[in-house]
């Protein structure tokens, strides 16, 4: 008789590993088709609100309307955006670093850093050889704001920290990365500096580019993207899910009763804000349509860590 501890364990014994949880199925092409979804989301905004009388009118009566409620606000936008360089890649690089340091991710650090940077490289070359905005009856400037850099800068740095920090807290910082991201959008148009377009643009660039290196980096860390679902943590808990969904509900209700407003006869001279308020909607649901998105994609894909055997 051989001694009991020669014969190898069944499988169904042996003690589980956290590489040995379950991935979400069908991740791969799941980030595939957001990834392309985002590439045909930035042309069709390019092209409606570049190319066409209509998308032209509603962005450009956005910008217009902006002057309405600059004052405070207005101040209050223009420190943000003053910071915001500075404080985006402040807090980016010192998350980051702690949590490549700390847990040893170094090529989830240089992935996440280089789809960042790649995101911001990109949304200028955009601008240079996007053609200038097509005339079309609507006294605009001609000259290419599309994608906002400032806002390609913000939800960048806030979707790096995003792919680098474990699963249990990806809701959380989702929440609070996006939110940071649709604040800057916001404080453009209300500073006059990009219409709504430019922000929506500047988030499709930034998930372009974040789709793939964030699919890449769970295939090459999966023991370290492993969690235990919704619920077991106060960051993976799904108020962060519920928050941005229905913000982004709230802003679909305000960007319909502002348009319709003004389409009910009522006159475009009546309507001094309707424009403004229907563009700030447009932004803060492309904004979180994506942060809910980029938390439901990457909690399916992280790998479920096996419950313990009783």
């Amino acid at each position: 008789m051989q001694p009991a501890s020669e014969h190898p364990q069944p499988v169904s014994q042996r003690a589980p590993s956290y590489a040995a949880g379950t991935p979400g199925r069908g991740t791969g092409v799941l980030f595939l088709l957001a990834t392309l979804g985002s590439i045909a989301a930035l042309a069709a905004t390019y092209y409606f609100f570049v190319r066409t009388t209509t998308g032209q009118f509603i962005d450009e009566s956005a910008l217009v309307e902006a002057v309405e409620i600059h004052g405070a606000a207005g101040k209050a936008a223009n420190e943000l955006l003053d910071w915001l360089p500075a404080l985006s890649l402040l807090i980016s690089a010192v998350v980051v670093l702690f949590v490549t340091v700390l847990r040893r991710r170094w090529a989830a650090a240089g992935i996440a850093v280089a789809a960042c940077v790649g995101a911001n490289v990109a949304t200028q070359i955009l601008k240079d050889i996007v053609p200038v905005r097509p005339y079309r009856g609507i006294e605009t400037l001609e000259l290419n704001s599309l994608p906002s850099g400032h806002t390609t800068l913000a939800a960048s740095a806030a979707a790096a920290v995003f792919l680098m920090v474990s699963p249990r807290w990806r809701p959380l910082v989702g929440f609070l990365g996006g939110s940071f991201a649709v604040a800057t959008g916001v404080s453009t148009l209300i500073n006059q500096w990009h219409r709504p377009a430019d922000v929506v643009a500047a988030f499709l660039v930034v998930a372009v580019f974040m789709l793939p290196a964030g699919w890449l980096i769970i295939r090459k860390g999966a023991r370290w993207n492993v969690w235990d679902g919704y619920g077991r943590h106060w960051a993976s808990a799904r108020l962060w899910l519920a928050l941005p969904a229905l913000a982004g509900l709230a802003a679909a209700a305000v960007a319909a009763f502002s348009l319709l407003s003004v389409a009910a006869g009522t006159g475009l001279e009546n309507s001094t804000t309707h424009y403004f308020w229907a563009g700030t909607a447009l932004i803060v649901i492309a904004g979180y349509l994506a942060t809910v998105t980029g938390v439901w994609l990457f909690g399916h894909a992280a790998r479920r860590r096996p419950a313990p055997r009783r």
